[in-house]
C-alpha cells in the first residue's frame, strides 16, 4: 500500500494551522512540518498532531522552502497543503486505487472565497499537489511543480481562506519582481503580479502586465483561461473598450466553451452598448448571446472558474437584460432560474 504525506511550510500560523491538520490527519502516514520562523506557538500545534518538525532559514524562496521540505518525507507521495487551507472531501478508495497503479502527478480542487461586485464568491481551479517522491518545485513565488508526468484530477477537494479579506501584497510584490528581473517575458510571472496589482486596485499596472502576460503566453498554459477573464475584466473597470474588443476578437473561437470567457464577454458588451448607446447598439443581441452560452455550457458539463457563471449569475444577469426590454415573461424566468440556486439578488428582483 503506497505511503502518503502532508508536507508544509508554515510561519505564525496558530489561527489556522489545527483545522487544517485535523482536517486531512486520517488520511496521512507522515505529516512533515517545516517552520521558517514562528514566533507563535504554530510548532506546538503540529506536534499534538505527531508532525516532524524542521526548522528552515526563509531566503524569499518558496520552491527552495517547499523542496527542502519534500527532501525530509519518506512517504511514497507528498500532499501539499498550506495552513489556511482544510481538506473538504477525499475519496480515500479512488486516491488508494490511482496512486497503487500509476506514477502521475495529481490536481486536487481548490476552493477560494473572494468580494466581487460587493458580494462573496466563490473560485474552483484545479492545482498540482499531490506528487509522487522524488517531485519537485522551481519558482521563488506562485511555484511551479518541474515534472513530465502527466497530470490527472483527482477527488480530493481544498477549501483555500488565505486571500480573503488578506492582503499579502508586501510579500508577494519583492519576490515577483525579482523573479521578472530574471526571465522579463515569463507569461505566469506577469499573470501573478497582474493579479496582484489588480488586488491593490492599481489597475492600470494590471492591465499592463496582463497585456504583457497574454502577449508572451501561447494559449496551451493551464491558466490561459484565468489570464483572458482577468484581463478583460481589467480593461472594462479601465473603459477601454477597444483594447477589449480585440482580445474578444482573438479569443472568440479558442475559449468558446469557457463559462467564464462567455461571461465575460456579456458584461463587456453590455458595457460596450451602455457606454454610447447610439453608436454601439447593433451589439446588443450579443449580450443575450453570451449569457445563453453559459447556460448551455452547464448543460454540457464544462466547468466553471467562478462559481455561478455557468448557472445563476448568467441566469440572473439575463433577467435584467430582459426586464431592461421589458419582457417580463422572460426575466421571470431567468429569475426563478437564479433564485433556484439560492441566489439573493433574483429572490429580490422576482419580489419587485
Amino acid at each position: 500500500m503506497p505511503s502518503i504525506s502532508l508536507v508544509m511550510i508554515v510561519r505564525n500560523e496558530k489561527d489556522n494551522l489545527y483545522e487544517c491538520l485535523e482536517s486531512v490527519k486520517n488520511y496521512m502516514d507522515e505529516i512533515v512540518v517545516v517552520d521558517t520562523g514562528s514566533t507563535d506557538n504554530t510548532t506546538e500545534i503540529a506536534k499534538s498532531f505527531g508532525a516532524k518538525i524542521y526548522n528552515y532559514s526563509w531566503i524569499n524562496n518558496f520552491s527552495d522552502a517547499r523542496n527542502f521540505a519534500l527532501n525530509n518525507s519518506t512517504s511514497d507521495w507528498n500532499l501539499i497543503l498550506d495552513a489556511d487551507e482544510r481538506v473538504t472531501n477525499w475519496n480515500h478508495k479512488k486516491i488508494l486505487h490511482y496512486t497503487q497503479k500509476n506514477k502521475f502527478i495529481g490536481k486536487i480542487k481548490i476552493n477560494n472565497t473572494f468580494i466581487q461586485n460587493n458580494e462573496e464568491r466563490l473560485s474552483q481551479i484545479y492545482i498540482s499537489r499531490l506528487l509522487p517522491r522524488g517531485v519537485f518545485y522551481a519558482g521563488k513565488i506562485h511555484e511551479q511543480v518541474v515534472s513530465d508526468l502527466p497530470r490527472f484530477e483527482l477527488p480530493i477537494e481544498v477549501m483555500h481562506t488565505g486571500y480573503y479579506k488578506t492582503d499579502k501584497s508586501s510579500r508577494n510584490l519583492p519576490i515577483l519582481e525579482s523573479e521578472l528581473s530574471e526571465n522579463p517575458s515569463n507569461p505566469y510571472i506577469l499573470f501573478q503580479l497582474a493579479r496582484q496589482y489588480k488586488t491593490l486596485n492599481r489597475l492600470n499596472e494590471a492591465a499592463e502586465y496582463f497585456r504583457a502576460s497574454y502577449k508572451f503566453a501561447t494559449g496551451k498554459e493551464e491558466y490561459f483561461s484565468d489570464l483572458v477573464v482577468n484581463f478583460l475584466y481589467t480593461l472594462i473597470d479601465l473603459k477601454q473598450f477597444y483594447p477589449a474588443f480585440e482580445v474578444i476578437d482573438q479569443m472568440d473561437a479558442y475559449l468558446a466553451n469557457s463559462p467564464d470567457y462567455q461571461f465575460v464577454r456579456g458584461l463587456f458588451f453590455m458595457n460596450f452598448v451602455l457606454s454610447d448607446t447610439s453608436r454601439n447598439i447593433d451589439f446588443l443581441p450579443l449580450i443575450e448571446k453570451s449569457y445563453l452560452a453559459c447556460l448551455e455550457l452547464e448543460k454540457k458539463g464544462e466547468e466553471e472558474i467562478v462559481l455561478g457563471t455557468a448557472s445563476f449569475l448568467a441566469a440572473y444577469n439575463l433577467g435584467v437584460y430582459y426586464e431592461m426590454f421589458n419582457q417580463k415573461d422572460k426575466a421571470k424566468y431567468f429569475y426563478e432560474l437564479s433564485a433556484s440556486y439560492d441566489y439573493e439578488p433574483a429572490k429580490k428582483r422576482l419580489k419587485l
